[in-house]
């Protein structure tokens, strides 16, 4: 992270004028190690003061955004303390902020190092330009590793910055806190038009394809790459936020599997059930399997089934559940997920999902339900396989029209059985489809840059969120010292006796807020 002003106000220590920085050295230590840029300083010197006018204009506003920022991040740091103590549960989410939820790979890895240099290049040069702005010349611009914690700052003359009237240090100090600022802006909207720009070669928004799935996933025997999912439980889903969201939904709904019947007691009393209407046939031929089966447990690609009446599908009590279990019945799942869909469970809209009447030839049989599995029915398309390509050239557009599900390879159904949740989060999802088949090669273009964006912006508004903590050797230390002097009625004393008491209690409730933040990212997930 970047690292505010080393050359404060009211410090003792300056650096050599502008004229004999080239007396100065790379500083190597045991905890400490900078490199110093000095190629720059006559660039950004003249833009700042060529452009003086404007960007004073420019950063007047950032002190006003800073200084509001600066007192809502301390009634953060405040609340998510007296969440901690008095408010068990209540947090403001300060950890939530500044956490990108990255996973460790080597191209996350390097999606956040280019993100954080872009971010801490954009904070600094917002120090820059405003210092050159009033007339101050840049010493030198220095990267530097302190024990593990990387950071950057901007050199300034010491003597010339305590001539600066202190709404002018303000603007400079704040500068680097209002690029990142802007900068989130200008990522949020970026991400915004993302869609817009690509859409010439991509469409977005028509249901997330699978970019990558591991043969440790659960779903790598259902789903291949370049699959496009189109629906779970029913429901139509658009991007890989809707597939969590609804899989998510799924699995607070309704726990199903197949239960160890000899234990009654583990099944659990349900208010939604997902239920198919199967033909009596089907049910009068599984009852022989059922005879076999003295232990009522199904054979390979049979899941069991119970009838629902259909006339309240919530079951009162443990008796109706066992009574439910003596007429169980096994049925081949690939073959009753293409069936009408009957029962309350469905998250479709419509009353194909919400009723449970079947034909006077059917019955509503619904799985068999015990806690730690859920069954999930999900629709995907395989519009790049080679067995569609090849379809699509070989039918006419009529004979397309007419193709339904059953004949048509491009389309497939699963029903997945387990736990939804961690399995969602094994395949690697986008909501950009190649308009062509040909560009299929491209279709990581668009997923790297929209993380891109999104990592952007939240480095750059952790960057900013931390430069603007009332702590030491950051930005909020010199804001907040550069602000106490317009207190006029308190003597310089007294203000050096509130500074010291606000930048320790700052620093003591950031430590406690990281540490909070720390503890949830590692111990709890």
């Amino acid at each position: 992270m970047a690292r505010g002003r080393t050359r404060r106000r009211g410090r003792a220590q300056s650096l050599l004028p502008s004229s004999a920085i080239h007396h100065h050295v790379n500083s190597i230590s045991c905890w400490y190690c900078d490199f110093k840029i000095y190629a720059l300083n006559n660039s950004l010197f003249y833009v700042g003061y060529r452009y003086a006018r404007y960007l004073k204009v420019w950063f007047s506003l950032g002190v006003f955004f800073v200084l509001a920022a600066l007192i809502g991040v301390s009634m953060m740091l405040l609340w998510d303390l007296a969440g901690a103590f008095h408010f068990h549960g209540v947090s403001f989410g300060l950890e939530n902020i500044l956490a990108s939820g990255l996973s460790i790979s080597v191209t996350d890895a390097a999606v956040v190092i280019v993100s954080t240099f872009i971010s801490v290049a954009f904070h600094e040069f917002g120090h820059a330009v405003a210092s050159a702005s009033e007339g101050l010349q840049i010493e030198y611009i220095a990267i530097f590793l302190a024990i593990l914690f990387p950071g950057a700052l901007i050199a300034l003359n010491y003597d010339q910055l305590q001539t600066l009237p202190p709404f002018a240090a303000l603007r400079i100090y704040c500068a680097g806190v209002w690029h990142n600022a802007v900068f989130c802006a200008v990522c949020a909207l970026a991400l915004f038009l993302l869609p817009l720009v690509l859409s010439p070669l991509y469409t977005h928004g028509e249901g997330p394809i699978v970019l990558g799935i591991p043969h440790t996933s659960p779903l790598s025997g259902y789903l291949s790459l370049h699959d496009v999912i189109v629906s779970v439980d029913g429901t139509n889903i658009t991007n890989p936020d809707d597939w969590m969201k609804m899989m998510a939904k799924a699995n607070s709904q309704i726990i199903l599997g197949s239960p160890p019947l000899e234990n009654s007691q583990s099944y659990k009393a349900i208010k939604e059930e997902k239920g198919y209407c199967v033909p009596n046939s089907w049910i009068e031929a599984s009852k022989i399997i059922q005879e076999v089966n003295d232990n009522f447990s199904c054979p390979d690609d049979f899941v069991p089934f119970v009838q629902n009446s259909c006339i309240n599908s919530s079951l009162s009590d443990g008796s109706n559940l066992r009574e439910e279990t003596e007429h169980k019945h096994c049925l081949i799942a690939k073959d009753v997920i293409k069936l009408k869909k009957c029962g309350n469970g469905w998250q479709i809209i419509g009353t194909d999902g919400n009723s449970c009447i079947c034909s006077e030839q059917e019955s509503c049989m619904t799985p068999v339900q015990i806690p730690g599995m859920t069954w999930v029915e999900v629709s995907y398309k395989s519009p790049y396989s080679p067995n569609c390509l090849q379809l699509t050239r070989n039918l006419s557009s009529k004979d397309s029209v007419n193709l339904n599900l059953e004949s048509n390879p491009c389309d497939g159904t699963f029903v997945f059985i387990g736990d939804v949740v961690s399995v969602a989060r094994s395949i690697q999802l986008s909501s950009y489809q190649p308009r062509w088949a040909w560009i299929i090669w491209s279709i990581h273009i668009p997923h790297i840059l929209e993380k891109v964006l999104v990592c952007m912006l939240h480095m750059s508004a952790a960057l900013g969120l931390i430069n603007c903590l009332p702590v030491y050797f950051l930005d909020g230390e010199s804001i907040l010292e550069t602000s106490i002097c317009y207190i006029t009625w308190l003597t310089r004393r007294q203000r050096h006796k509130v500074l010291s008491i606000c930048l320790f209690g700052g620093t003591v409730l950031s430590i406690i807020t990281f540490a909070k933040m720390l503890y949830s990212l590692i111990v709890l997930q």
